[in-house]
């Protein structure tokens, strides 16, 4: 028999009354991420070099080839750890673009989404196959050096030939991109991390080790022949 805690039991007519007083304050909370969404939209840009190097699947590009001919870009910046093993790869990052494979309505709307990784394309080429992503990767080695934002997200703008990074973020500002933690703010227990207001009792899991999994970040062992990593 389980011993967590679980919230006090009422009657239909009391969970109803404090749902429905629950429900005014994520309405507002709604209403205040629109109104954070169109300051962003109004918010002003700065020119980046459209000539910035990187390397993908054909050899080397230009940031400007990265928007495939649309209007505008979203990058994922992917952390790599250099020379280390796939199980060894950031956890956090490799939940992020697990969770985000297919930008068919992003591209619908004129953006293109694409990964850049700090790795050499030798290393993180066979990464990819073994993952399964088929969104575009590309090399951004040295990208940083010649003023390539350093944020997990970047948002560009182009204007013919030139290029305009428009929006960026990092940390925390990624959950976006990874639904499962918003799923999980919805139930009872929550993302069970320390940094969260929970009732005193409620499972909590200071490793946030549900990102690992037997030494592998937990997606990998959706991946034929994966073994546990000693």
């Amino acid at each position: 028999m389980t011993t967590t805690p679980v919230p006090r039991v009422v009657d239909r007519e009391t969970w109803s009354r404090e749902r429905a007083a629950l429900l005014s304050r994520e309405k507002a909370h709604t209403r205040e991420g629109d109104a954070i969404a169109a300051a962003r939209r109004r918010l002003p840009m700065t020119e980046v070099d459209a000539g910035i190097g990187f390397t993908g699947a054909d050899g080397p590009v230009t940031l400007l080839d990265l928007f495939e001919g649309r209007e505008q870009l979203f990058v994922f910046g992917h952390m790599w750890h250099h020379g280390g093993s796939f199980a060894d790869q950031c956890r956090g990052c490799t939940a992020n673009v697990w969770n985000f494979q297919d930008a068919s309505y992003l591209n619908a709307r004129g953006v293109t989404f694409a990964v850049v990784c700090e790795g050499a394309y030798a290393e993180i080429a066979p990464f990819r196959e073994f993952m399964g992503y088929p969104v575009p990767w590309y090399s951004s080695a040295g990208a940083e050096a010649a003023g390539f934002p350093a944020d997990a997200f970047a948002f560009f703008l182009r204007r013919g030939e030139r290029v305009f990074l428009t929006y960026g973020t990092d940390h925390r500002g990624c959950e976006v991109m990874m639904p499962a933690l918003l799923l999980l703010d919805m139930t009872v227990y929550g993302r069970q991390e320390t940094w969260e207001d929970s009732p005193e009792g409620w499972p909590q899991d200071p490793a946030q080790s549900w990102f690992r999994r037997d030494g592998r970040p937990l997606p990998q062992w959706t991946r034929p022949g994966v073994t546990a990593v000693e």
